[in-house]
């Protein structure tokens, strides 16, 4: 080195470094977090399936006419989705709720489309066109009758969406089977639903 000149460090090439290392170290912050969530979204916050319930309102009003003419009844129906268990909200698509007496389609319920929020509750007001004729006609009803219960079965698909905070969103569709028991003498109704949540 001649004497008198002053050796100097080249600020680009350490500028450079620093980029390097900052770029990765933030990108390395990104696959960390984004691996936690991914992890959270598919243990704790893996989405569960909802409580679905269908049942008929204002029965107090029918009054029985057992007769071959008989025709259809309208009756009201709430649809309650309890989605109490998850941390994603779960929109779905217009459906229909099938409702079968001993293997007869005998009433089509109609969902309106709609959003179930996370960890909250939705209740659905529909109306079913029951064919009497078809639940007279069938050979078990009169015993079914006599003994005081008429017992029905409806199944739901319902074709959505789960969003999980609003970032992670999923296909899903959630498929509900109700036994429901028509007590004849009390017009009283039990219902008890299955459900499962395919993603």
């Amino acid at each position: 080195m001649k004497p008198g000149l002053i050796p100097t460090i080249s600020t680009t090439s350490s500028h450079r470094r620093g980029l390097i290392v900052c770029c990765g170290v933030t990108a390395l912050v990104l696959i960390l977090a984004a691996s936690v969530v991914t992890a959270l979204a598919f243990t704790v916050f893996k989405p569960k399936e909802p409580e679905i319930t269908a049942d008929p309102a204002g029965l107090e009003n029918i009054h029985y006419t057992i007769s071959p003419n008989t025709t259809n009844v309208t009756l009201d129906m709430i649809i309650t989705i309890d989605n109490g268990k998850n941390y994603g909200s779960f929109k779905f698509q217009n459906t229909t709720a099938h409702v079968n007496y001993r293997g007869d389609l005998v009433a089509e319920v109609p969902i309106m489309h709609g959003l179930v929020p996370a960890r909250g509750k939705l209740n659905i007001t529909s109306s079913a066109d029951f064919m009497l004729g078809k639940v007279i006609s069938n050979p078990r009803f009169f015993e079914d009758f006599l003994n005081g219960s008429l017992n029905l079965t409806s199944t739901t698909t319902m074709h959505g969406r789960v969003s999980l905070f609003k970032v992670i969103k999923i296909r899903a569709t959630a498929f509900s089977t109700c036994d429901i028991s028509f007590f004849v003498i009390d017009r009283e109704v039990q219902s008890k639903c299955k459900s499962k949540l395919k993603l």
